[in-house]
Formats: structure tokens, C-alpha cells, sequence
């Protein structure tokens, strides 16, 4: 039963062989690495740089936070202080500890937030790109690089898309 599976299935993609070739070769494929080429974007390198800038003071503060907590330790642990010192500095790590989590989670939270919304935006303006370049040259495919294993570097559209994606969306002055 194995054998005459085994023959069936083998004759079939031997009758399927010459279908494949002929589609395969009126197929004109493409391949795009939309990360690289989002993240090297005109748009993309300014949004992150205003992001950095916006979250600045937040990261400033948590830092002063974390040396204030290593000078604190720094002082308990030196013994020179008597218990109640070392008491009122212990509760006053802890208060600058829950500070320094708080600002820590919402800074992550808040940025995180606000890369996911730019990434988006970007994600879909990108594919918008690719798409008019696929349609204007013709592509029937266009495959993201991370989902091939091979692929002739003449397939490759990524600076094209780079190009086109700046000139369509410009970063803002």
C-alpha cells in the first residue's frame, strides 16, 4: 500500500513539474526588506529622534532617582550613621524606589505607546509604497525578506522602497 502511495504521489508531481515551470516563469518576484528600509526612512530617523527628545526629562529624572538610591545605600551602608538615621534614609529609599518603578513603568508604557502608533503609520505608508512600485513595474510578488531563505540580490527593491517612501513622505522640518 506504502509503494503504491509512494508512486502515486510521485507521478502526480511529475505531471505537475511542467504547470509549476510555466507559472513559475511568467511570475515576476520581488523581494523588499520593509524593517530596513522603515527604519533607515527620513520620517522614521526624525520621529525617533523627537521621541528621544520628548522622553528626555522623564529619563533624566528616573536617573536622578537611581543616584539618589545608590547614594542613599551608600550612606547606610557605611556605618557611620546611628539606627534612627539609618532608619529615616531606609524609609526614604523606599519612597524613591516606588517613585523611581512608577517612572520607570510609565515611561516604558508611555514610549512604547507612542513608537508602536509611529511604526504603524510607517508600516502602512510603507506597504502603500511597495505596492505602487509592484504595481508600476509589473511584480506579481513581493516578499518581505524575512520570509525568504534565498534570493538573488537583483530582486532586491529595498533602497528603491527607501527612496520612494523619502519622496513620498518627506520628514517634517
Amino acid at each position: 500500500m506504502f509503494r503504491s502511495l509512494a508512486t502515486r504521489a510521485g507521478l502526480l508531481c511529475l505531471a505537475l513539474a511542467p504547470l509549476a515551470t510555466t507559472a513559475s516563469a511568467q511570475l515576476k518576484v520581488a523581494v523588499v526588506n520593509v524593517q530596513q528600509a522603515m527604519l533607515d526612512s527620513d520620517e522614521l530617523k526624525k520621529a525617533s529622534a523627537e521621541l528621544e527628545k520628548k522622553y528626555k526629562p522623564r529619563q533624566d529624572e528616573l536617573q536622578k532617582l537611581q543616584n539618589d538610591l545608590q547614594l542613599i545605600q551608600q550612606q547606610v551602608q557605611s556605618g557611620k550613621l546611628n539606627q534612627q538615621a539609618v532608619a529615616d534614609l531606609t524609609a526614604q529609599g523606599q519612597r524613591k524606589q516606588r517613585d523611581a518603578q512608577r517612572i520607570s513603568d510609565d515611561l516604558q508604557s508611555d514610549f512604547d505607546r507612542d513608537r508602536q502608533d509611529i511604526l504603524g503609520q510607517a508600516a502602512k505608508r510603507m506597504q502603500d509604497v511597495v505596492k505602487k512600485i509592484a504595481e508600476d513595474k509589473g511584480y506579481d510578488i513581493v516578499v518581505d525578506v524575512s520570509q525568504t531563505l534565498y534570493f538573488k540580490p537583483a530582486l532586491d527593491l529595498t533602497m528603491e522602497a527607501l527612496a520612494a517612501y523619502n519622496k513620498a513622505y518627506p520628514a517634517p522640518k
